[in-house]
């Protein structure tokens, strides 16, 4: 990066943390703390809640699943709308009236303080996992300008966040979200604007989506019911159903958010925003991706594309990686006169001649792959990292490498504070949990204000640092949009299927919730490590197997399963 980068990165980053520190009305009172004493829009606590998904994660993570995998990983959000639909009808009218602060007291309500609090220490454990992936993302993009370890940048992004939700409480993160959002829609442009000029005279968009094509990375809908398969239209439409029910609807990150609005109807406004823009969203995002692993079909990519894993190569193992580098660079050679005979054949509209010319591209495509290949297993040898993956590094790369100076910045910035946004909002909604699950119910109940906001800052720093010690570990495990979803589907079915007991089993009981609760969590740590079952079908198994087994020991041992409260609001503590 150049000076001109790091000015514009500094200078914005600067604002943004001044801007949140200085949006401190009402945070020296608890709601206006945790729930910005409900005075913020529809519209902003809806791109509230699009922008603590879409972080840092989303313009790394899933922009190189679209590279590496193409455009299937859409079929994930179909259920997206629906669940949004039903939470407005359900969860939300009854969280906002209920005067909660987080989700699980209103299962204390229902059903007892054991079963929220270990409720909410499954949202603790499970959102505290995903914030150190959301920190890894940037972590990434910095490690690789700045030639530090993973370690010391989790540590520079994660304090920007921390200081300013410390002080600002969830005020300040929601309108830095509103700001946040334009810089990243913005980005995402820019590189896809930057990605087609690259491509050589004569070959224009459409001619690189067919090369896209030719290797399936155009392909949308999977019908087929392999339960194995991770992203089919089932999986997109079922499985992942149980999952957006559950984030949206029993998730603190995502129930503060609209908790926040002014009334039942505007938080129901705020979810829908998502509903509607979630998907074209995403679909731009996949394709950044898929345009981008065009231009490297013209443009000679890394081997590997992390510039850290190439140090070690080049120290430790160089006559090995500069045989596999001569390899790469003839088979890309070839990728690329066969993706330019696809060009002209497409062209020339000779259907028999495309065809054949699909076939050597496919053909080309997988000895470069092929290579790849043999580099990551190289890398796993020389490291001992055997989860080790370059897909997260591929977009820092091609903005590093590829793009002018200043917009080099520009976009790193929105890398950043697409991370420093969401980790923020989650590190709000931890505190919160923390807070009033935990230490206002079992270790002081009675205190002022004051003295659960000093708890609740020294919460935030807390999960901070545990954030920033999952990070170095998330990092290498692969694409970190798989990475946040896999940590997720283990708790989520499970959560969603104790608030399924709550409002729809009326003789549920508190015993029957906790006993269900812990099969469903058994029930997918079996899944996971005794079967192939892809894990978006993990929600559905761990939803399932808390209500049936909730269900049965309500059945056998009644117990005091109080009725679902009336849509009283109870006033906020003092």
């Amino acid at each position: 990066m150049q000076w001109i980068d790091w000015a514009v990165l500094l200078l914005f980053l600067g604002w943004i943390v001044y801007d949140g520190l200085r949006r401190t009305k009402d945070s020296h009172e608890l709601e206006g703390y945790f729930l910005a004493k409900r005075s913020i829009p529809w519209w902003a606590a809806g791109i509230s809640v699009m922008a603590t998904q879409l972080s840092a994660i989303t313009m790394i993570g899933t922009t190189g699943q679209g590279y590496t995998d193409g455009m299937r990983f859409i079929q994930f959000y179909f259920g997206l709308p629906l669940a949004m639909i039903v939470l407005s009808a359900t969860l939300v009218p009854f969280f906002y009236n209920s005067g909660v602060y987080t989700a699980y007291e209103y299962l204390e309500q229902r059903f007892d303080a054991k079963t929220r609090s270990f409720t909410s220490l499954l949202f603790l454990v499970s959102r505290g996992m995903s914030c150190g992936a959301v920190v890894a993302a940037p972590a990434v993009v910095l490690s690789l300008i700045l030639n530090l370890d993973v370690t010391a940048t989790s540590l520079l992004i994660a304090a920007p966040a921390v200081v300013y939700t410390m002080f600002g409480g969830v005020q300040a993160v929601t309108w830095t979200d509103v700001k946040i959002m334009g810089l990243v829609v913005f980005a995402l442009f820019a590189v896809i604007v930057a990605a087609i000029l690259g491509y050589p005279g004569g070959v224009g968009v459409g001619d690189g989506l067919s090369i896209a094509a030719a290797t399936g990375r155009l392909q949308t809908f999977d019908f087929s019911w392999d339960l194995t398969n991770q992203y089919t239209f089932w999986s997109g439409t079922i499985a992942a159903l149980f999952l957006f029910c559950s984030y949206f609807g029993t998730d603190q990150s995502q129930v503060q958010r609209y908790l926040t609005a002014k009334s039942v109807d505007e938080a129901r406004h705020s979810l829908l925003v998502s509903a509607y823009w979630k998907i074209p969203l995403q679909v731009i995002v996949l394709l950044l991706g898929v345009l981008v692993y065009v231009f490297y079909v013209f443009n000679a990519p890394p081997l590997i594309f992390s510039s850290s894993a190439v140090d070690r190569l080049n120290r430790d193992a160089r006559p090995a990686f500069a045989a596999l580098e001569q390899q790469h660079e003839t088979a890309i050679a070839a990728r690329r006169e066969a993706a330019a005979a696809l060009a002209q054949a497409r062209h020339a509209g000779d259907g028999a001649q495309v065809l054949a010319a699909q076939d050597r591209f496919r053909a080309r495509e997988a000895a470069v792959q092929e290579v790849r290949g043999r580099a990551q297993a190289l890398v796993r040898q020389t490291t001992g990292e055997q989860t080790f993956n370059d897909v997260n590094y591929i977009i820092p790369n091609f903005i590093l490498t590829q793009l002018p100076a200043g917009i080099v910045g520009l976009l790193i910035l929105a890398i950043l504070l697409a991370a420093t946004d969401t980790i923020a909002g989650e590190l709000n909604s931890l505190s919160t949990a923390t807070v009033i699950d935990f230490y206002r119910r079992w270790v002081r109940p009675v205190a002022s204000d004051a003295h659960y906001l000093r708890v609740s800052k020294a919460a935030t720093g807390l999960w901070g640092l545990f954030a920033c010690a999952v990070a170095v570990w998330a990092a290498e495990l692969g694409s970190l949009i798989e990475v946040v979803n896999r940590f997720g589907s283990f708790f989520y079915g499970s959560v969603l299927g104790v608030f399924v007991l709550a409002i729809a089993v009326p003789w549920a009981s508190g015993t029957g919730a906790f006993v269900g609760l812990i099969a469903g969590m058994a029930a997918v740590a079996w899944a996971a490590s005794f079967t192939s079952v892809a894990f978006l079908w993990h929600n559905v198994i761990g939803a399932v197997a808390v209500v049936v087994v909730g269900m049965a020991v309500s059945a056998a041992a009644p117990g005091v399963g109080r009725p679902s409260p009336g849509v009283e609001r109870r006033a906020p503590s003092a």
